[in-house]
């Protein structure tokens, strides 16, 4: 673990392909202080998890790195002309079977129609839902209602990918199973993840890195480096050093207090 000062990295500069969060605060219209002067970066082939107890900050700054929200200072570097970003909630369009969903996102690009239906019949069998390309959102589990959020982010192929506590409304077992496909895709890709979430285990399992942001206003308090090798096997998460981490992350989301 390294603790990691509020101001620290000022000037960071990403590399292409990465994302820089450089003294970001945010205050909100109704004087509500979110985050205080938060600085990180996610390299390409990075991926760093935010942990963090409620309504400290952590889809705040998701929103700020995407531009759904003005930070009130600091700077973002990204692309955001190729940002991926994979909600809390599904968000597929109840009229569009799961092929015409996930073509959405390369439809709003300008993909001709060919070209869409190509990149999304390849992300439809990256993420295992051949067979269902034809099934609305009603006929899809959870899990499979996320399957199809992640293939239309995929189609884009982006550098960034940004994931706001993605399954959180799943059971565990169907938890795990994306964690591991997830893990799968970033392997495949390289991409820069940024993950939310309040899963200490999940953050452990996922992450090359994990963030622990105290309580409001949000600042980075400490940082832990996972040393695991990716492709990571399920069974990690009985091994006993995965079970120390995440002991030490839980320790510092608590402030350091037993």
């Amino acid at each position: 673990m390294t603790s990691t000062s509020a101001d620290a990295a000022s000037s960071l500069r990403p590399s292409a392909g990465s994302l820089a969060f450089n003294e970001i605060s945010m205050v909100f219209p109704d004087g509500t202080e979110a985050i205080d002067r938060v600085s990180f970066s996610v390299e390409r082939g990075e991926f760093v998890t935010v942990v963090g107890p409620s309504g400290c900050g952590k889809s705040t700054l998701l929103k700020i790195a995407s531009g759904l929200l003005e930070a009130t200072a600091g700077t973002v570097e990204v692309d955001r002309e190729r940002l991926g970003y994979v909600f809390q909630d599904a968000t597929l369009l109840a009229w569009r079977t799961v092929q015409r969903n996930v073509e959405l996102l390369a439809e709003l690009h300008g993909f001709d129609a060919a070209e869409r239906g190509r990149l999304a019949t390849e992300a439809i069998q990256t993420v295992g839902l051949a067979g269902f390309e034809n099934h609305y959102p009603r006929a899809l589990s959870g899990g499979m209602k996320m399957r199809a959020s992640l293939a239309r982010t995929l189609t884009l192929k982006p550098p960034v990918f940004l994931f706001d506590e993605p399954f959180g409304a799943v059971d565990e077992i169907t938890r795990e199973h994306l964690n591991e496909e997830t893990q799968r895709l970033f392997v495949a890709e390289g991409f820069a993840g940024l993950f939310i979430t309040h899963s200490i285990s999940e953050a452990v399992y996922m992450s090359s890195r994990v963030l622990v942001m105290s309580a409001r206003p949000g600042r980075i308090v400490a940082e832990f480096e996972v040393p695991f090798d990716y492709p990571r096997p399920r069974d990690l998460r009985f091994e006993p050093e995965f079970a120390r981490l995440s002991g030490e992350i839980s320790h510092a989301l608590r402030g350091g207090h037993s």
